[in-house]
């Protein structure tokens, strides 16, 4: 199984590396397994940006498995996960924005259906509006999900994930934890030897050496029984790297020094030295090092890496052979230089996105259904705005009359970007 998802292969919203998980959805999901939980978190994430605007949506069945490390062609596993999931009642009972109590519940999918290698799915319209819509959200990182191996970890992790920054749960009844936990229909679970031994133990075992942060389990007693429990948390600084865009542990070595005083780019020092190892990249930088007329050591130390270049043992190359070298040197620092500079580009246009995603949720829903029938207004082709009744504020036909439009809007919204 791969550690972390090739976003390469991945579009849409997929490419994202983190789902908003709603405290109702969290909450009530205790009782999936690990694959549905991790099934539910992926279909959530492809879903999210159109849960409101459509009623069904459709992703690829390889890439699913994919995004939930089951490399697997069975697709009748993945048939139970998704029967589970319509099989799973969902229950919510919350504060709406007058303060009053909700109480709701609905399967966490209305259907799903599997055809010509697509999965496609629905939610209830009342459990979309909640997902769609969380005051109090945790940021399910997909990469780290992958590594758990068991729904009690992840699902205390889903729990504490969303307190990292308080840095405590706060105080829950033992029978709410079971419920979270999803083993509250077990008698046995009742006695909390059995459930601190089976359960409470490995998960935050798991939580611990699996996630970026850490977890400690603290118990309130009354009278002689265990009747409350809460976890303090803090981030795991040596497990930082799990974050897919985190290079700290890399950044660190000597390595990555060496690189970035040849003028190689962050994202280059990184990629070569989790492909090749630092000791071969060390290895090829003092070969660089060592030939003469090198106009290019980027280019050069690229050549070397791919092409496996090593000193020759008998004579040194001649004249001709190293302009050879030092052309196709040039020829690679320029491919570099090209591939990123396409790489900035891209990121900045993701980052513009989030700017605009970031800007479009802090509308009332009102502001917002104004804010799409002005921008439609606007558009002067059906293709546009057909591009654009799909894909809302991510159609990337639409990228720079959405940009042009943002900022009019909010003048300044993208300097950050910018800076960035």
């Amino acid at each position: 199984m791969q550690d972390s998802i090739p976003r390469e292969r991945l579009t849409g919203p997929l490419r994202r590396e983190s789902v908003k998980k709603n405290v109702a959805a969290i909450h009530v999901s205790g009782k999936l397994t690990l694959l549905q939980r991790k099934l539910s978190n992926v279909l959530l994430l492809n879903a999210y940006d159109t849960l409101i605007s459509q009623p069904k949506h459709r992703i690829d069945a390889r890439t699913l498995c994919l995004m939930i490390g089951y490399n697997s062609n069975d697709l009748d596993t993945l048939r139970d996960a998704l029967r589970g999931l319509a099989e799973t009642v969902a229950e919510w009972d919350m504060l709406d924005e007058k303060g009053r109590q909700e109480w709701g519940v609905s399967s966490l999918l209305a259907y799903a259906k599997l055809k010509a290698g697509v999965c496609e799915y629905a939610y209830s319209p009342a459990l979309a509006e909640k997902l769609h819509d969380p005051k109090v959200f945790a940021l399910i990182n997909l990469n780290i999900q992958r590594r758990f191996t068991s729904g009690h970890g992840l699902a205390l992790y889903e729990n504490c994930y969303r307190f990292v920054r308080t840095g405590s749960t706060g105080w829950w009844e033992v029978e709410i934890f079971r419920r979270l936990m999803g083993v509250d229909d077990s008698a046995y679970y009742e006695t909390f030897k059995h459930l601190n031994a089976k359960v409470i133990k490995p998960a935050v075992e798991e939580v611990n050496r699996t996630s970026n942060i850490e977890i400690t389990p603290e118990l309130r007693k009354t009278g002689r029984a265990v009747s409350h429990i809460r976890f303090r948390i803090k981030e795991n600084k040596q497990l930082a790297m799990f974050d897919i865009d985190d290079g700290a542990a890399v950044r660190a070595s000597g390595t990555y020094g060496r690189l970035i005083a040849q003028g190689v780019s962050d994202r280059l020092a990184r990629q070569w030295i989790q492909e090749h190892g630092e000791e071969e990249v060390g290895r090829k930088l003092d070969y660089v090092s060592g030939q003469a007329n090198v106009r290019s050591p980027v280019g050069y130390l690229r050549a070397a890496l791919e092409g496996n270049f090593e000193p020759p043992v008998a004579e040194a190359p001649s004249e001709e052979a190293r302009e050879a070298a030092a052309r196709r040197a040039e020829a690679a620092a320029k491919k570099a230089a090209e591939e990123d500079a396409r790489l900035a580009e891209r990121d900045a246009r993701r980052r513009r996105y989030e700017a605009v995603e970031a800007a479009a949720g802090r509308r009332n829903p009102t502001q917002r259904d104004s804010d799409r029938r002005l921008f439609m207004s606007r558009l002067e082709g059906e293709l546009e705005r057909e591009d654009f009744r799909r894909f809302g504020w991510k159609s990337a036909l639409n990228a720079s009359a959405i940009f042009a439009f943002w900022e009019e809007m909010q003048p300044g919204l993208f300097d950050a970007v910018e800076a960035g």
